[in-house]
């Protein structure tokens, strides 16, 4: 069995969007009050995780993707807003359209993006981790699991 690690990496801007790196530190998610799902993560291998700014703590956050938003993190009473940007840092998990979900025999059949964490290991304040059904899918998973 795969032994899952926590997804690590730096946060930055990207130029020209509202989204920050996908690859996310404790450190990032540390005001996270709850982790609010739009599709059920049960059945759902991987979710993309990204840092996206927005204006207010609590709700559902604009989405400037292609593909869908599965869920977002809304934060707490406490949060403060970036300073130079006044917007505030939330999570949102979301899929693109050629991802597994969508297309289990394309380019995700085996293997995940490197921002893809199992949904059933999220929780506020928690960086997502990789697991086996992440990377290689529920099926590969399953013929995997030992009796």
């Amino acid at each position: 069995m795969v032994t899952p690690d926590r997804a690590t990496g730096t946060s930055s801007d990207r130029e020209g969007t509202k989204a920050m790196s996908s690859l996310l530190q404790a450190s990032d998610l540390t005001h996270e009050d709850k982790v609010v799902w739009l599709e059920d993560p049960a059945q759902l291998d991987y979710v993309r995780q990204a840092l996206d700014k927005t204006p207010r703590r609590r709700g559902k956050p604009r989405y400037y993707r292609d593909g869908r938003m599965v869920g977002f993190a809304e934060l707490c009473d406490s949060a403060e807003a970036d300073p130079d940007s006044g917007l505030q840092k939330r999570r949102v998990f979301y899929l693109l359209p050629h991802d597994r979900d969508a297309e289990p025999d394309g380019l995700y059949r085996a293997g995940a993006p490197g921002e893809a964490v199992d949904p059933r290991t999220v929780e506020p304040r928690h960086v997502g981790m990789k697991t086996e059904r992440s990377q290689r899918g529920a099926a590969g998973a399953a013929t995997r699991t030992v009796a």
